[in-house]
């Protein structure tokens, strides 16, 4: 693993630890998060590259990245997640949660995310 990627790693464990209380911690499941919310930006800045200009000067995606863009629309962002969590002050499992059972229903997501973080 470069040093680059394990600082990043590194930096945003201890992020989410102390996001999410920094008191008691699971110091591999931060980890893990970081790493899986790391290569998922890696992912979206590799998915950029996949645009082609077009005649017409506006950006056409490629067949590749029409692909895997409707294969993320299926499941959760990990940068949503990662939003979610901060914007609301819940932990990132919270977050995770509530898009797993309220899909794509955003205001719904936001409201509950609301209700978590006061109660």
């Amino acid at each position: 693993m470069g040093d680059e990627r394990h600082e990043k790693i590194q930096q945003r464990a201890y992020e989410i630890w102390e996001r999410e209380g920094g008191v008691h911690g699971d110091p591999e499941k931060h980890w893990h998060q970081a790493e899986a919310e790391i290569e998922r930006e890696n992912q979206l800045e590799t998915d950029h590259a996949f645009t082609e200009p077009s005649a017409a000067g506006a950006m056409v995606l490629s067949a590749k990245t029409r692909k895997q863009r409707r294969a993320e629309a299926a499941s959760s962002d990990v940068m949503t997640v990662e939003a979610l969590a901060m914007r609301t002050g819940i932990t990132g499992d919270q977050a995770q949660d509530l898009i797993d059972r309220l899909g794509n229903d955003r205001e719904a997501i936001e409201e509950a995310a609301r209700s978590l973080a006061t109660g």
